[in-house]
């Protein structure tokens, strides 16, 4: 695809000379359709960033992003650290006299920054563009099919034989051993992490890349501190504390992330039962009902089926004002749902025995768990991996520090 640009007469500085403005058309025409709005309304009074709470006076934003999202300057975007500070909680998009949206605007430049760092990119491509859902969701479907078809061989091959017990336990489904499974997602995860290794191996150096050419991005603090101060950052969700609209959101996603860990820890514990020495002899899988780890389970779930609720509720009740959001956004929340209530689903067949609908819905739950784990860091949920990056870098470089003034001599 041939990129179309408009070469403007130098009118900015960056580092004390001139800057000629090479706008990509195609990038503002994708920022137009994904923040549902015309933002080059935007006549750069700076409401936004004096109504954003967590915009700081040492780099203020985002008015200096919707300069570069007016002038389409997509490989500074990109590459902006600051674009993940924001939290979309839409005050600015609120109080915006033009109506121009920057928080939605911002959203559709944090899904760029997933589409330009994601490797391999086309999968991003393909993850964020609903076209090719059924063919995303037909991958694990043709797999597992296919791991169905040669289990009985392979088990030969392997040696693998079925445990026993003396306690009867019903299977989700014994067509799926834990063998199977734990390998098949074992591989694909681990897949899926190196692409996100990748990807943000990419973000930290173009991140540099442009400090380095205006004299930042030099080490302000040890990695490990900045690690520590971003993860706890994140676990409390503070920062959605300091946005004035975002209370309702605070309470959701704190339950859909500590819902997430807890699903993650007991998945964890299931897979490591054989070399976990934590775990007492005789450990049998699936639970019953009353096991801690069920009742944790269930629980996960149940916070996540209400925080996916509620930012539903959210983002539908103030569409007017902040606008209904992309399928970037409503995917996201769509299969995190479908994936619990799916789990629900499974959990409930088994108990009263179903046959054969329950190994029919644990079928597609693990299609779901798949979309969900493996294309990971080519989704919304990249936020998770690319905002930590970026709130680590941040703390790393001191990029919002304000510098202490010399000292001045006595007259």
């Amino acid at each position: 695809m041939v990129q179309e640009t408009l070469q403007a007469e130098p009118t900015a500085t960056r580092d004390g000379g001139p800057l000629k403005i090479e706008s990509d058309l195609q990038f503002i025409r994708t920022l137009r359709r994904q923040a549902g709005v015309s933002y080059k309304r935007c006549f750069q009074c700076g409401t936004c960033t004096a109504t954003c709470a967590l915009s700081t006076n040492a780099m203020p934003f985002p008015r200096r992003e919707m300069i570069w999202a007016v002038w389409g300057l997509r490989d500074r975007l990109v590459a902006d650290p600051d674009v993940w500070l924001c939290h979309q909680c839409n005050d600015c998009s609120e109080r915006c006299p033009r109506g121009s949206r920057p928080g939605e605007v911002l959203s559709a430049v944090r899904r760029e920054c997933v589409l330009e760092y994601s490797a391999p990119r086309f999968l991003a491509r393909w993850v964020n563009n609903p076209v090719y859902l059924p063919f995303l969701l037909a991958i694990p479907a043709v797999l597992l099919s296919l791991l169905l078809t040669f289990k009985a061989p392979i088990e030969a091959a392997l040696g693998i034989t079925r445990n026993t017990t003396e306690r009867i336990v019903y299977a989700y489904t014994p067509e799926l051993p834990h063998w199977l499974l734990n390998t098949f997602f074992f591989t694909f995860t681990i897949l899926s992490l190196l692409g996100a290794a990748f990807g943000v191996q990419r973000f930290w150096k173009a991140m540099k890349k442009e400090d380095a050419a205006v004299g930042r991005g030099t080490p302000s603090k040890g990695m490990g501190a900045s690690i520590w101060t971003v993860v706890k950052s994140v676990a409390t969700h503070e920062k959605f504390g300091e946005c004035s609209r975002a209370s309702s959101r605070y309470l959701s996603h704190l339950l859909v992330l500590f819902g997430f860990i807890a699903l993650c820890l007991v998945t964890f514990w299931v897979i490591t039962s054989r070399i976990n020495p934590l775990l007492p002899d005789g450990f049998v899988y699936p639970f019953n009902f009353w096991s801690p780890w069920k009742v944790l389970a269930n629980l996960g779930g149940l916070a996540i089926v209400v925080g996916c609720v509620l930012m539903a509720v959210d983002r539908l009740w103030n569409n007017q004002k902040t606008g209904p959001g992309t399928y970037f956004d409503w995917s996201l929340l769509v299969m995190l749902f479908l994936v619990v209530v799916s789990g629900f689903a499974t959990e409930a067949l088994h108990y009263i025995r179903l046959e054969p609908h329950r190994h029919a819905v644990y079928f597609v739950h693990l299609i779901l768990v798949f979309y969900l784990i493996v294309y990971l860091p080519y989704s919304k949920l990249a936020h998770v991996i690319y905002r930590t990056v970026a709130l680590v870098y941040n703390e790393y470089t001191g990029r919002h520090e304000v510098p202490e003034s010399p000292p001045t001599e006595a007259a």
